[in-house]
């Protein structure tokens, strides 16, 4: 099979050749940027200090490039709109370090300015002259976003706030999203697309790194609250959210076609380690209700499949989640509870497509082995060879790992899976 024609398989539950594999196809997907210079230097894909560029400055997630694709066997590339999570494009490249010496490229609007404690601001559309929208703490490795919550005034408040980020699609925009797609088609690997706008009350997104002067609801506490003590506020900005994204994945889907494999259309974590933090009552009353109408439209007009991100134990979410439409889970968090991949796999792999899985990245990947690494890959390749399709994906990488462990990920997942 070639790289697309192995994805289809897996999201239209057929069994592939081989057990198809993502990396970066999405920033839910993607790798640290120290985790990618880790990795093509132990491919030797690059000479020592060859700098790797960070394409989305919030998690500082390293460009997967071509050769590295091709290294490891990748089928899925992605594609978004131009501009990262704090407003500016991946374009004017310079060097730039991370605490630990990695040598790595950012935009040329990635502005930084050092706190005396040694944390790092960066700012919206890299504009110094206002409020820094993002830190990195002294000694991490990507930013939080830096909470700029005007006072409410329950008087006042405006269900419009909440939308500003939310305006129809510009010409510019299209142009560049026919111009990625139209490239990422001709790789010959599955598309993943996302194309922004349709994470309904998406945590990282509701502070919104990328305004000058948010307004609104935009502290991530008050938020959660507000989904129950201000449910008709946010009911409204839903509302008003979902007619932009209808009429944007409709002026999007005249631009491409069915050139798209997968399209993403949320990010909103609905899980803790221990299980859901939003009961499925609520989840039908308040997301249910937009995610159906999105998931409608796709499945009636376009042959894409309908992808949802969401960390944590959802187990109890996931029949909601097909009701709704979805075709694909991500990121498969297993060593949350009750989220065995092959007891998942065994309950609803008939209706969903489980596209992660990979290493435990808050214990093993970091403070492994690789021979604890190998047999983790293993054990999840196992599990979405069931006949009914599946996709590994390494995700939430978080921070650096060692380089040993990082390389034992992709050489166990190019192993003949009757060796795995």
């Amino acid at each position: 099979m070639t790289c697309r024609e192995r994805v289809e398989a897996a999201v239209a539950h057929r069994k592939p050749d081989m057990v198809p594999m993502d990396l970066g196809g999405s920033a839910v997907s993607g790798m640290h940027v120290s985790s990618v210079y880790q990795l093509r230097q132990a491919l030797r894909l690059d000479p020592p200090g060859t700098p790797v560029k960070v394409i989305e400055p919030y998690q500082m997630l390293g460009e997967i490039q071509p050769d590295l694709m091709e290294a490891v066997g990748i089928d899925v590339v992605g594609v978004g709109r131009p501009r990262t999570l704090f407003g500016f494009k991946n374009e004017n490249w310079k060097e730039w370090r991370l605490h630990d010496g990695t040598p790595v490229l950012v935009p040329g609007a990635f502005n930084t300015a050092p706190e005396p404690n040694g944390d790092l601001l960066l700012y919206p559309e890299g504009d110094r002259s206002v409020s820094a929208s993002g830190r990195m703490p002294a000694g991490g490795y990507y930013f939080d976003s830096i909470i700029r919550q005007p006072p409410i005034d329950e008087a006042k408040l405006d269900p419009r706030d909440n939308l500003e980020e939310f305006t129809p699609i510009s010409e510019d925009d299209l142009r560049s999203v026919e111009e990625r797609t139209n490239r990422a088609y001709a790789t010959g690997r599955a598309i993943l697309a996302n194309f922004g706008g349709t994470g309904f009350g998406d945590i990282a997104l509701v502070p919104a790194p990328w305004l000058k002067h948010p307004r609104g609801i935009r502290d991530v506490e008050e938020w959660y609250v507000s989904t129950v003590a201000r449910r008709d506020y946010v009911w409204k900005v839903f509302e008003g959210q979902c007619e932009v994204a209808l009429a944007t994945l409709q002026a999007i889907h005249r631009r491409i076609g069915n050139k798209v494999s997968v399209a993403m259309l949320t990010g909103a974590d609905f899980g803790a380690q221990q299980g859901a933090f939003i009961s499925p009552q609520s989840y039908r009353d308040l997301f249910m209700p937009f995610h159906k109408r999105l998931n409608d439209w796709v499945h009636a007009t376009t042959t894409w499949k309908c992808f949802i991100h969401t960390c944590g134990s959802v187990v109890k979410l996931i029949p909601s989640f097909i009701e709704a439409g979805f075709d694909v889970l991500n990121p498969v968090q297993t060593t949350a509870a009750d989220m065995d991949a092959g007891e998942l796999k065994r309950r609803f792999g008939k209706d969903l497509t489980f596209w992660g899985g990979g290493v435990d990245t808050q214990r093993v990947l970091p403070f492994g082995t690789p021979q604890d690494v190998r047999d983790a890959v293993r054990r999840v390749r196992r599990a979405l060879d069931d006949g009914r399709g599946g996709v590994i994906a390494q995700c939430e990488w978080g921070k650096k790992n060692p380089r040993a462990n990082i390389e034992a990920v992709y050489k166990t997942w190019l192993e003949p899976l009757t060796e795995a």
